[in-house]
């Protein structure tokens, strides 16, 4: 069993991982300056620890020990900070959903390369909102998309918002941040994948148009939340994809519109 540690000052050094999570500017420098990640709920903590990655410590209530336990028992040298949900409070400046977090050491990041042998792809480009790349990647792995890469601009899958929301599949499906964008569109291309970006354009084929192509390798491409791809993006994109919509509604938030062209393309 991992050592229990009974802390009971919110300032002890040794909860420095969990400081202020609702920070976002904070959080990003720590977290990439330490390489790793807070898993929030006693399932997503579990679903870490499963995919393999190392824990750093755990931050518990105590009522989480006994069915944690496994877990624990998993990382014997990773600390189990035992805490109030009123001390959890204070550490994280919010109320800790259920009482559970961990921090986890990041893996290495997966090179591009080695992501291209599946069918369906799955771009998310400069979108801001880490609820929306929770949403986005739980419907990826959900619809069975092979991999989902990121542009560089894109909010961080590891940060503790899109963990929650992604209910932990950001730890089962394969995905890496590009290091070049648009121009990692061209390694797609040379792999066979046709690049489809989502947009209201003039020239956009419908969604059914897109499916009853029936390509053997595809690209699905979201651009961020308003705007959408930019122009320079679409034009080096194969396709130009549209949802058609009535209602009214000119449009759907990117998550659902992954969604539902995930769906469609499903194989």
């Amino acid at each position: 069993m991992s050592p229990l540690v009974s802390v009971e000052d919110p300032a002890d050094p040794r909860l420095g991982d969990y400081v202020q999570l609702r920070e976002v500017n904070l959080r990003r420098m720590l977290e990439e300056e330490h390489g790793l990640f807070i898993a929030e709920g006693d399932k997503v903590i579990r679903r870490a620890a499963e995919a393999g990655y190392e824990p750093r410590s755990f931050l518990l209530a105590p009522r989480w020990l006994d069915s944690l336990s496994d877990v624990l028992e998993k990382w014997p040298e990773a600390p189990v900070y035992v805490v109030t949900e009123e001390l959890a409070e204070q550490v994280t400046g919010f109320h800790v959903h259920r009482g559970a977090l961990a921090s986890y050491r990041r893996q290495p990041a997966v090179d591009l390369e080695d992501l291209l042998s599946g069918r369906r792809i799955a771009i998310f480009d400069d979108i801001v909102d880490h609820t929306n790349v929770g949403a986005g990647f739980r419907a990826a792995a959900a619809m069975g998309v092979d991999a989902v890469l990121i542009t560089p601009t894109c909010a961080d899958p590891l940060y503790r918002r899109s963990i929650k929301v992604s209910m932990g599949t950001v730890f089962q499906i394969p995905w890496t941040r590009l290091s070049s964008w648009p121009g990692a569109l061209s390694v797609l291309k040379s792999h066979g994948f046709v690049t489809a970006g989502l947009a209201l354009t003039d020239d956009s084929i419908t969604l059914d148009d897109l499916t009853a192509r029936h390509d053997e390798k595809l690209a699905l491409i979201f651009g961020t939340e308003g705007h959408g791809l930019k122009p320079h993006v679409l034009e080096q994109t194969d396709l130009t994809v549209k949802i058609p919509m009535s209602g009214g509604v000119d449009s759907l938030n990117v998550a659902s519109s992954a969604a539902v062209a995930f769906y469609a393309t499903r194989v």
